[in-house]
């Protein structure tokens, strides 16, 4: 497991601060850090693996991007991660799952989020920065407090396509805000105010 500072989740972390009882959705599935971290500032945090419904409902395998062409691939996708998103939420722990998304899916994701997020919230997303691998390191995020982020690796993965600052700005044009934070080890961590 690594440890990292992290400018994107400390804020994040900030709008959290402003109340109590605001309702949170996190992509990296149910762990226990980020659990006792949300809560603890009296919010109710929504869970789910973003990527593992990815594979499970396009497979892992040479056609995972091919299969996301597939309406019924997609409408199983849409309904399984997006059940969760039947409400209104004040903020978005997306990570890394975006990269992993083809064109037209990753633009119905990004719709769906905007539409589910109240005015005024965060979403935080993280990129690869390499843009000229094929393959990007994967992993799953936990929260250890406000500012500092725990990743454990999963291996390296292939991403649908780079992202650059300019890319990350026209995939949330509908959104009041993008803020940009480069890391040294390659990730680009983007702060979306809704």
């Amino acid at each position: 497991m690594e440890t990292r500072n992290s400018h994107g989740l400390d804020q994040f972390c900030a709008s959290l601060d402003e109340r109590t009882g605001l309702s949170i959705v996190d992509f990296a599935g149910v762990n226990q850090s980020t659990v006792s971290y949300v809560t603890n500032l009296e919010h109710r945090l929504y869970s789910d693996d973003f990527v593992y419904q990815l594979d499970e409902c396009f497979g892992s395998g040479d056609a995972f991007f091919e299969n996301q062409s597939d309406p019924k691939r997609v409408a199983r996708f849409l309904e399984s991660t997006a059940g969760c998103l039947n409400q209104q939420f004040d903020g978005a722990l997306v990570w890394d799952g975006l990269q992993y998304l083809t064109q037209p899916l990753l633009e119905s994701v990004i719709v769906r989020l905007h539409t589910v997020l109240r005015p005024g919230s965060y979403l935080l997303a993280v990129f690869s920065s390499n843009e000229t691998s094929a393959e990007v390191p994967t992993y799953s995020y936990r929260i250890g407090d406000h500012r500092t982020l725990q990743l454990v690796p999963k291996g390296p993965r292939k991403a649908a396509q780079p992202f650059n600052n300019r890319s990350l700005e026209k995939l949330f044009h509908n959104f009041h805000s993008v803020k940009f934070f480069l890391t040294r080890d390659h990730l680009r961590e983007v702060i979306v105010r809704r």
